[in-house]
């Protein structure tokens, strides 16, 4: 169960909290009010196909991770580091989830310039992101979930920290599409940078953060590089950029994204947003002009096409030759 504090910061952040230990929750994104009142889409719409207003932003693990990355909007308070003890089933999670995603919805419909065709569509959620908070792989039913998901009609994006290869390796069915998050070149920008709090041993809560911890995360890091050609799914490889931190080092990324030959590769600007604030400064974002030219120079590197950009959200898109990045047709 959640600490009082710790429900008082997400609720005042607009999280809702879902099922009965409360280790989940739903949050509105903003890409979803800009699609319902302006029409405008997020980026993974125009990138992939989805619809930005059905899509559920979700976790399973709101307060479960295996990192402290500084450059984390999320609040880290009172973070858990290990797999969730006894897991609420997959169905009264994403059931509480998609209720909950209504409700957050209910005032937009009086809204005048909310667009009612897509208000109705998005009470029927059909895209589950799983990646609002925390690190989805401590959620121990994480299988179950995505196929009851895939059972509903819905495609999932997993966003994953790549700490838990073992999870990886053994999840069944695998999502639509599979993001891994690496922000580093090397272990030394990764210890400083991420922050790693994984334990010396499966099971083990001492040593969070210690020297073996560190070197555990960036071998676990490596570990689901190298097992990312073997899944039979859609793979990304997201590259959260922060100036002055670890923009830059296109040959070390490159090496690293050779190991995981993703389908796709996402270079991103780090958002000066929520409590990351705290611990860096606007200066931290990279322009656009930062990120596109980063960009070309890890798809020279690697072989790689520039697929498409959105200046807005300072995100460009490489993919693999022939790749079809689109899940759905215009």
């Amino acid at each position: 169960m959640l600490s009082p504090a710790l429900r008082t910061i997400l609720e005042k952040q607009k999280y809702r909290i879902v099922g009965a230990h409360e280790h989940s929750g739903v949050k509105l994104c903003h890409w979803m009010r800009q699609k319902l009142l302006y029409g405008r889409s997020c980026y993974k719409e125009s990138f992939y196909g989805i619809d930005s207003h059905r899509c559920l932003q979700f976790t399973p693990t709101l307060n479960h991770c295996t990192q402290k990355c500084l450059f984390c909007w999320r609040y880290q308070g009172f973070s858990e580091t290990e797999f969730i003890d006894d897991p609420d089933s997959p169905e009264e999670i994403l059931d509480s989830a998609i209720a909950a995603q209504r409700i957050l919805l209910t005032g937009f419909k009086g809204d005048p310039r909310c667009n009612l065709d897509y208000w109705h569509e998005a009470q029927e959620p059909n895209m589950v992101a799983i990646s609002l908070s925390g690190e989805p792989t401590l959620y121990p039913r994480l299988g179950e979930f995505i196929e009851l998901c895939t059972r509903r009609g819905m495609t999932t994006f997993l966003v994953t920290n790549g700490t838990r290869p073992d999870v990886l390796e053994n999840l069944d069915p695998l999502p639509t599409q599979l993001y891994v998050s690496i922000t580093a070149p090397n272990e030394e920008i990764y210890k400083r940078l991420c922050v790693p709090m994984v334990s010396n041993q499966p099971g083990s809560k001492k040593g969070h953060g210690d020297t073996k911890s560190i070197k555990r995360g960036w071998s676990a890091v490596q570990e689901t590089l190298k097992l990312l050609p073997s899944l039979t799914t859609r793979t990304v490889i997201r590259h959260t950029l922060v100036d002055h931190w670890n923009l830059g080092w296109v040959r070390e990324y490159a090496k690293l994204d050779a190991m995981a030959e993703p389908m796709f590769i996402e270079p991103k600007s780090y958002v000066f947003v929520g409590y990351s604030r705290e611990r860096m400064t606007i200066k931290n974002m990279a322009k656009h002009e930062q990120i596109s030219t980063f960009a070309k120079a890890l798809a020279e590197e690697l072989g790689y096409e520039f697929a498409d950009e959105r200046q807005e959200s300072r995100v460009v898109l490489l993919k693999k030759t022939n790749a079809d990045h689109k899940l759905h047709s215009d």
